[in-house]
C-alpha cells in the first residue's frame, strides 16, 4: 500500500511565542531578538522544522531516553522523522509545513494593533549588579497559525501506532512549550480541530476514522 494522509488543524499561541529570526543587522535601538516572519506578507511564520524538532525531542524522552543522537532513536520515532545516519538515512513518515498567521483579521477586531509585541527583559550580572536589558519580540497571544501536516503510509499496519505517538507528542507539547524563553512563559500553544484525510492512494476508511479518533483526544 501506498498512501498519503493530510492532517490539518489550528495551532493557537496561548502565551506570547518567540521563534528568533535574524538580528544580524538591527538598527541601534532596533529589537535585539526578532521572530521570524513570512517574506511576502511579513506575517509572523512558526517554521515546520521547529514544530517537528519540539515533537521528536519531547518524545524521545520517553521513546529514546538513553540515546544520544536522533539517529539512534527508537523505531517508533525514526518512522515518524527520519534519520539523517550516514550510509543510514531514512525518511520520516511526517512532512511539516511552515505555518504563516491565519486570523490577523480577527485579531485586529478583538482590538489587535500588532502582530507582534515587544518584550522588555534585563539579565543581571550575579557580581555587578549590572543589567543588561534586551528586547524581544513575540508573537500575540491568541495567534492562530494553519496546522498542515502529511503522513504517509506505506505500512498500513503501523499507522494506527504511529497516529498514537503523534498524538501523544501534541499532547505533550500543550504542557510544555514552543520556541524560545518557555521557562519563563513563553511558548503556551493548544491545537484544535485536528482533521484526518486522504490524500493520495487507498486507505481503509475504518482505518482513517481510528486516527481520527485517536487525534480528537489530543
Amino acid at each position: 500500500m501506498y498512501a498519503k494522509v493530510k492532517i490539518t488543524g489550528k495551532l493557537e499561541v496561548v502565551t506570547g511565542l518567540h521563534i528568533g529570526g535574524s538580528d544580524a543587522f538591527s538598527a541601534i535601538g532596533a529589537v535585539d531578538s526578532p521572530v521570524i516572519k513570512d517574506a511576502l506578507s511579513g506575517y509572523p511564520l512558526i517554521p515546520g522544522s521547529s514544530l517537528k524538532g519540539k515533537l521528536r525531542t519531547l518524545l524521545a524522552r520517553s521513546y529514546s531516553p538513553s540515546a544520544q543522537k536522533p539517529e539512534d532513536d527508537s523505531q517508533e520515532l525514526l518512522r515518524l522523522f527520519g534519520s539523517s545516519k550516514k550510509d543510514k538515512s531514512k525518511v520520516g513518515r511526517l512532512i511539516f509545513s511552515d505555518m504563516v498567521l491565519s486570523n490577523w483579521q480577527d485579531l485586529q477586531k478583538r482590538g489587535a494593533i500588532s502582530k507582534t509585541e515587544v518584550k522588555f527583559e534585563n539579565t543581571i550580572n550575579r557580581l555587578t549588579a549590572i543589567a543588561n536589558p534586551r528586547q524581544i519580540e513575540r508573537v500575540i497571544k491568541g495567534s492562530v497559525f494553519h496546522l498542515d501536516l502529511v503522513y504517509e503510509v506505506d505500512n498500513a499496519g503501523e499507522m494506527e501506532e504511529d497516529f498514537k505517538v503523534l498524538a501523544e507528542g501534541l499532547k505533550i507539547l500543550q504542557y510544555d512549550y514552543l520556541g524560545g524563553h518557555g521557562t519563563r512563559g513563553y511558548g503556551k500553544v493548544k491545537f484544535h480541530d485536528l482533521t484526518v484525510e486522504k490524500a493520495i492512494g487507498d486507505v481503509e476508511s475504518g482505518l482513517l476514522a481510528k486516527c481520527q479518533t485517536i487525534l480528537a483526544e489530543v
